[in-house]
């Protein structure tokens, strides 16, 4: 196909000086009558409006639809006529991660079936793709994406060069180590595809409306004071409705701005060029060179290639009126894409070009998209921000969102695409947004290496410990925004630098390296070289004592006359207790999934400071994990608007600091600076009190979530600084050392503790993993009665722990085999330093669907494959570390395993 390029009058963005996104951002939220034109009929309400009708749009027209839904899809000009026509249309089915790969090969399966359903072809040819490598590294990073494949039944092959060569002979095996091999990848015609989309979805009552731009988004308070979706505006009259989808690609933060909502999305320039045409290529592979971050696409007899240069073209905005417009392709820039093409496949030097196709794309800050309900305004939804992999992604992801409307939730664990991953402040700040969206466009053919960390968007909430911790040789990580401690290194200061942007748009690539060769240090697949450092962390708090700063964590009240109502509603535990009592408890959804895990405490109300509030009513104080708290949060407020619970929900995150002591020698190190006894009577474990640390009124809490005993200090912002340093004078005497989330987390998985969004998720319910305990069986919660369904029918699946005979890495997502099937996949890996051996953590199924019975568990040789490889495993219905629960109680009777 030839297209006739279209002159751009669009300038990029001056970075550092404020758009007129920032400014589109300010506008004030309206009502808008439209009067009624005969040109286009609307109809006066609908269950679902989508806005869009690119890939998304018909996609999620097609599932809704599919599901019974009464839904209008609405394009402001032709369907495709956005971002859509002029994709590559690759399908790939392998990602470095489980929900990437379930959504991707979902999306196949229901291209794989469209033309018997339509009797229309959609495009679809399955011609394979071919992953290049350059390195070893990046082979192995490949190994780990066939064995993804082997935990979902993908087809791939590891190729050496030469065999690589003969399933595309055009390229220079002399260059590349080897490949991966995905005979089941293929391309799509967007056009066709949509055609047939909508094709089914009309014929079930759906209904297509082109030419038909909405001009306003209705919105509303409830009667609980909610602000909610009632209905959009068109030139030709409104249609009344509850819900919208906002499937609008590059123009999404157009849409979400009538809601006066902000999306973190940036259009940029996106391009690929078309060859003229290359004898005998039909038919062959597509193929992704990772390492020279281009891809090549057979289109009939030409190539396709493209790829993510490190100084794309940021757009502050693109015309409303832009369908089927191209810019003009700036060499400058892509040439970038050209040397790496040519490196791998020499004739692409000489080739003419037949076409080049450059047109706007939107891209997101970790280069996933934008799904499901805002919970800023209920009833819209997002779908949208698909860093251009809509055509391989946008079938996956429209299951989901039509779960997510008709049921509540999405089947899957959609937090990495869940508008909630984002805090509000980091949305808002336009900044933030365009510099991390930059640095994941630039890093998307990067290694995905376990423990690796992004440079922009960096120090952008700092705790209040964090110059004290940059002194003593802190490497940082970023959770949803906040900076905190990942591990220390022994070879001072390595603070994060400011975002140098590649070097790009006129700025000064950094100097200092300091952080970044940290940060190189776990470049690997294999034994990193800190490994031998966080041990040493981990083994401090496991024989004398450790700080970890966790100030990150999500902290909130919930206070008032119904208090104990919502709570009764909301988490599993029982919290009927007296005053001072801490449970775990898990929030749950509809459905029964695992929304989150929170630490819950029963408390009076106080003198009104950070850690003592006023209240009336029965008080809360809940803790949960930083890189999800205001997923957590959105969770809890949802569930209490629907319920019209009178209650006080405050988060106080920013306003408390900190401070967790754990270890054998941590009560005699908190004894001296605290005003009360922490003997095992006075103060046992699962309690908090008010205390005075050091002079300071802080909340102590008796919890460890490493296994040892220990106290979290829960300390007012102002004072957090001096109790810091008291605590670091009486450790001294104690050996005390500092222990980042790193070690954290290795303590976790050997003591068998769960971390939510690894193997603890929404698609995961509490029996399944192994948290009977905590859910009750008097009175009722959300989920309970799905949850007792679930019980009387048995477990579909069981999360089981693995221990490695070999000291082998694992990281995750290897597969579990047992008896030679697999059976699932491992969910979390770490190194247990105090077992002394690679530990893992994932989920166990039957392989014919039987529910998983003890005795089928108990009963099975297991073994964990990782790059490609089978290794024995002992598998544990319960960890093998401390499994009584000992040393929560400061009973230290038996010496660690790696040390008998």
């Amino acid at each position: 196909m030839m297209f006739r390029l279209a002159a751009s009058k669009i300038s990029p963005v001056h970075l550092g000086a404020s758009s007129s996104y920032g400014r589109l951002w300010n506008v004030k939220c309206r009502t808008v009558v439209s009067e009624q034109s005969s040109e286009v009929e609307v109809p006066g309400s609908a269950d679902v409006v989508i806005i869009g009708g690119g890939s998304q749009g018909c996609h999620t027209l097609y599932q809704l639809t599919k599901r019974g839904v009464k839904a209008v899809l609405l394009e402001r000009a032709k369907l495709t006529s956005g971002t859509t026509w002029h994709t590559a249309g690759c399908v790939w089915r392998l990602r470095p991660n489980d929900i990437d790969t379930l959504l991707l090969n979902d999306t196949r399966d229901v291209l794989m079936q469209l033309e018997a359903e339509t009797g229309l072809d959609p495009g679809w040819i399955m011609n394979g793709g071919i992953f290049i490598a350059y390195n070893e590294e990046r082979m192995n990073e490949y190994r780990r994406l066939s064995t993804i494949g082997v935990s979902f039944g993908i087809e791939s092959h590891i190729l050496d060069p030469g065999e690589t060569q003969k399933l595309f002979p055009l390229i220079n095996p002399d260059v590349i180590v080897g490949s991966l091999y995905s005979p089941g990848d293929g391309v799509v015609d967007p056009s066709t595809l949509c055609t047939s989309l909508t094709k089914v979805a009309t014929s079930r009552g759906g209904k297509v409306i082109e030419n038909c731009p909405v001009s306003d988004i209705l919105t509303r308070k409830n009667d609980f004071g909610t602000p909610e979706v009632y209905g959009v505006v068109t030139p030709y009259g409104a249609i009344m409705t509850n819900c919208v989808v906002n499937c609008a690609g590059v123009w999404s933060r157009d849409i979400a701005a009538m809601a006066c909502l902000r999306l973190p999305l940036v259009p940029m320039k996106h391009a690929y060029i078309v060859s003229e045409s290359v004898p005998d290529i039909h038919g062959l592979p597509n193929i992704r060179d990772h390492d020279a971050s281009t891809y090549f696409r057979i289109q009939g007899e030409s190539i396709c290639m493209g790829g993510y240069e490190y100084n794309p073209i940021l757009l502050d905005s693109v015309p409303q009126d832009f369908e089927f417009g191209l810019y003009e392709l700036d060499w400058s820039v892509f040439n970038f894409c050209i040397q790496g093409a040519v490196k791998l496949m020499p004739i692409y030097e000489s080739l003419g070009v037949k076409t080049t196709v450059c047109g706007p794309e939107s891209f997101t800050p970790d280069h996933k998209p934008l799904l499901g309900e805002d919970p800023r305004l209920r009833g819209m939804y997002h779908n949208c921000g698909f860093n251009s992999s809509g055509m391989m992604l946008a079938g996956g992801c429209a299951i989901q969102i039509a779960q997510w409307i008709v049921n509540g939730r999405p089947d899957l664990h959609m937090f990495s695409y869940d508008i909630r991953r984002f805090d509000p402040q980091q949305i808002e700040d336009y900044n933030w947004v365009k510099s991390r969206s930059q640095e994941s466009y630039v890093r998307n053919y990067y290694i995905v290496f376990p423990n690796d960390e992004r440079l922009a968007g960096r120090n952008f909430q700092k705790g209040p410990f964090h110059q004290e911790l940059v002194d003593a040789g802190c490497i940082f990580q970023e959770r949803q925004g906040k900076e905190r401690p990942g591990w220390f290194s022994t070879k001072g200061a390595a603070p994060v630098p400011p975002y140098d942007w590649f070097g790009a748009y006129g700025h000064t690539q950094n100097t200092d390296h300091r952080y970044e060769n940290q940060l190189k240090k776990d470049h690997t697949f294999g034994v990193t070289e800190n490994h031998k450092l966080i041990g040493e962390e981990c083994l401090a708090c496991r024989q004398q004592v450790a700080l970890f700063d966790m100030s990150s964590l999500g902290k909130f009240y919930l206070c008032g006359p119904e208090a104990q109502k919502a709570a009764d509603w909301l988490f599993t535990a029982d919290t009927h207790h007296p005053i001072g009592k801490t449970v775990y408890t898990c929030l749950l959804n509809s459905k029964a999934g695992v929304e989150a895990d929170i630490t819950v405490s029963t408390i009076e109300t106080g003198t009104g400071g950070q850690i003592d509030p006023i209240f009336k009513g029965h008080g809360f104080y809940m803790t949960t994990a930083g890189g999800s708290s205001y997923h957590t949060w959105a969770h809890i407020k949802s569930v209490l608007n629907e319920k019209k619970c009178n209650v006080d929900f405050t988060d106080v995150s920013e306003r408390v600091g900190v401070l967790s002591v754990q270890g054998p020698n941590s009560r005699a190190l908190l004894q001296p600076l605290l005003d009360v006894e922490l003997d095992n009577e006075t103060f046992p474990y699962a309690t908090t009190k008010l205390v005075k640390a050091a002079g300071h009124l802080c909340r102590a809490i008796r919890i460890s979530f490493v296994g040892e005993m220990g106290w979290e200090l829960h300390i007012p912002w102002d004072s957090c600084l001096p109790v810091y340093k008291a605590l670091w004078a009486q450790g001294v005497k104690h050996g005390l050392r500092h222990a980042g989330y790193r070690a954290l987390s290795s303590l976790s998985s050997e003591k068998g503790y769960h971390l939510w969004h690894f193997d603890l998720q929404i698609c995961d319910n509490p029996l399944e993993a192994g948290l009977d305990f905590v859910c009750r069986e008097t009175g009722d919660y959300l989920g309970k009665a799905v949850l007792d369904v679930i019980r009387q029918r048995g477990l579909t699946k069981k999360l089981l722990h693995f221990q490695l005979k070999k000291n082998i890495p694992i990281w995750g997502f290897e597969a579990i085999w047992r008896d030679d099937q697999v059976v699932g996949y491992i969910r979390r890996g770490e190194f247990a330093y105090s077992l002394g051996s690679f530990i893992g953590q994932g989920y166990v199924k039957h392989p014919d669907g039987y529910p998983v019975t003890f005795d089928y568990l108990e009963n099975g040789c297991y073994q964990v494959e990782v790059m490609g490889k089978r290794h024995e495993a002992i598998a544990y219905c319960k960890s093998p570390f401390d499994p009584n629960g000992k040393r929560l109680l400061g009973i230290y009777e038996e010496p660690l395993l790696s040390r008998q």
